[in-house]
């Protein structure tokens, strides 16, 4: 089996028919390359300075992580509130809120050499993941070079969104997300996935945007990570991504001069 693969401008019918089927699904041509270039550069001072802090058995011990991307690499903000994936958000999560904001945003490297990542749901956050037919969040990685078999394509179970069982009852249907770069692997909260093997000779770079409902608190703090007087450089769709909003009249109420919005 292969995850179902759409072009970016494909109908948005079809696109959320194989993501609630399956739990996942590919769009490729998402952005240019010269886009995802300057996302990558933007990101890789930080990787280099801090790549290796979050290194653990679950994060790996070949592969660099960073968060909070928003704050030092203002590109990323072209992926983050890209008007498709915002629109495939709108589809999954609005039934469960007002609004949403994203949860964590994880630059991803894995180098050569680095295992297979422990299966896992990102949901798993929340207590109330298991309330049946609730998805409280939805991952996206997009993919800064090609992603394949060899270099760690991400593994995911398509389906698995529909056991309760607190380990996969059967991982005999894994398959990898194989996608060129610039694509977006869309994902549920709730599918069982991981990063793959990297067993090449290059490292493979992606980055996750996760975007949760927006009653829950979210992974990262986003306040501490894109501060005031950064997120303001950002439109207002991003700012409001990031949580400077009320979620609805009575709830989250604050303000910070320059950059809140109502």
């Amino acid at each position: 089996m292969t995850l179902a693969t759409f072009s970016a401008d494909a109908p948005l019918a079809r696109v959320l028919e194989a993501m609630r089927r399956d739990g996942a699904v590919i769009l490729t041509d998402m952005l240019p390359a010269a886009t995802m270039a300057q996302a990558a550069s933007e990101m890789r001072e930080r990787f280099d300075a801090a790549g290796r802090r979050s290194e653990s058995d679950f994060n790996g011990y070949n592969t660099l992580r960073i968060g909070g991307v928003l704050g030092y690499a203002p590109t990323t903000a072209e992926l983050i509130g890209h008007a498709r994936v915002l629109e495939i958000a709108d589809a999954i999560l609005l039934p469960f809120c007002q609004n949403y904001r994203i949860g964590s945003t994880t630059g991803i490297e894995i180098l050569p050499g680095e295992g297979d990542q422990e299966l896992h749901r990102d949901d798993t956050i929340y207590p109330l993941s298991s309330l049946t037919g609730l998805e409280s969040q939805i991952g996206v990685m997009w993919s800064f070079c090609d992603f394949t078999e060899e270099n760690g394509a991400t593994r995911v179970l398509p389906g698995s969104q529909r056991h309760s069982d607190p380990w996969p009852p059967d991982q005999s249907g894994l398959v990898q997300a194989v996608m060129p770069a610039g694509s977006a692997l869309f994902y549920l909260g709730s599918l069982w996935h991981g990063g793959g093997a990297n067993r090449s000779a290059a490292a493979r770079m992606g980055l996750i945007n996760t975007y949760a409902l927006g009653w829950l608190r979210q992974e990262v703090n986003q306040y501490l990570a894109v501060p005031p007087e950064v997120a303001a450089q950002y439109p207002e769709r991003i700012r409001r991504l990031i949580g400077y909003a009320r979620y609805s009249p009575i709830l989250g109420f604050g303000r910070a001069e320059g950059v809140w919005v109502d």
